[in-house]
């Protein structure tokens, strides 16, 4: 596994030219799960895509687990450079980005979930977030956990409001709060706080930039006090 994803693999040496390439058949199960969905990708699928059978596919990956962690390591690409950035800006740009990932392929919302190995990509995603700290006086231990707090936030975000092709549809917040509304104006009266919550709440989509926020002020104010 660690060589699919770390590019050490060896293409198989005998028998005629290949016809495909690990690459090749790491896109063919990106479109079939920006399409269908991540069920929708088996071995048998992949190679009906491609101009090979499905034994032949076993030359290069071992499995539909193995294929996945592939695909997904290729779809997550890297992230863009921002080195200009000062911290706070740079966090908030890479959650932005992180977001728009999961919003192009939201299947990864899945794939990239549990115990599993980890490829260059996604591992160039954590460096990338923890380059952004390096200078604030957070040790290592906060850098990580400040850059997996913010993940957290876009996956949750990114759960709630990207659809998922096979599964069923997720709702927009502002659908999220209608569908809210709709209840407490029959219920209110059994859960009053929330009911007075929600007529005093917009309906813009503000939930991934207000979290992303707070966190960056939580951080902003250790920073501070770090340096102080």
């Amino acid at each position: 596994m660690t060589e699919l994803l770390w590019g050490t693999a060896q293409p198989p040496s005998r028998g005629p030219k290949p016809a495909v390439t690990l690459a090749g058949i790491a896109e063919a199960a990106i479109r079939i799960a920006d399409a269908e969905g991540l069920d929708a990708v088996s071995m048998q699928r992949v190679a009906d895509d491609l101009p090979v059978t499905k034994m032949a596919l076993y030359r290069y990956v071992p499995g539909k687990a193995e294929l996945v962690a592939v695909m997904s390591d290729l779809a997550m690409g890297a992230p863009p450079e921002r080195p200009e950035l000062p911290w706070r800006e740079a966090l908030h740009a890479w959650s932005m980005d992180l977001y728009a990932g999961f919003t192009r392929h939201p299947w990864l919302l899945l794939s990239t979930v549990g115990r599993r190995l980890v490829g260059p990509n996604e591992l160039t995603w954590m460096d990338r977030g923890v380059q952004a700290l390096t200078d604030s006086g957070l040790n290592g231990s906060e850098q990580l956990d400040a850059v997996m707090v913010l993940a957290g936030h876009v996956r949750a975000l990114a759960l709630q409001t990207t659809s998922l092709p096979g599964g069923r549809q997720r709702l927009t917040e502002e659908a999220f709060l209608g569908a809210f509304a709709e209840i407490l104006t029959t219920h209110g009266d059994r859960f009053p706080s929330l009911a007075a919550a929600m007529r005093s709440a917009g309906q813009d989509e503000q939930g991934l930039e207000f979290g992303l926020a707070r966190i960056l002020d939580g951080l902003e104010m250790l920073i501070t006090s770090r340096k102080g």
